[in-house]
């Protein structure tokens, strides 16, 4: 593995983030089970793929608009 991704991007983080969550909520007399963390950690690696998505799109649209309002040429 050569290639990096962020923290927030790594489903090892959110399932470790997810598990702690359920041990702290189990001090404070929540009950969480394992399908709960794993619906969790599913919900958060969607949400991850969602914003990835969102900052293609921002990422895309700043570049036309860049290039729209451009006052000078390519060159």
């Amino acid at each position: 593995m050569t290639e990096t991704k962020s923290l927030f991007c790594s489903k090892t983080f959110w399932g470790a983030a997810v598990a702690v969550l359920g041990a702290l909520a189990g001090l404070f007399g929540l009950e969480m089970s394992a399908a709960d963390q794993a619906e969790l950690t599913s919900l958060a690696n969607q949400l991850l793929g969602i914003w990835d998505s969102l900052v293609v799109i921002a990422g895309a649209l700043l570049a036309i608009y860049g290039r729209v309002t451009a006052r000078q040429k390519i060159g």
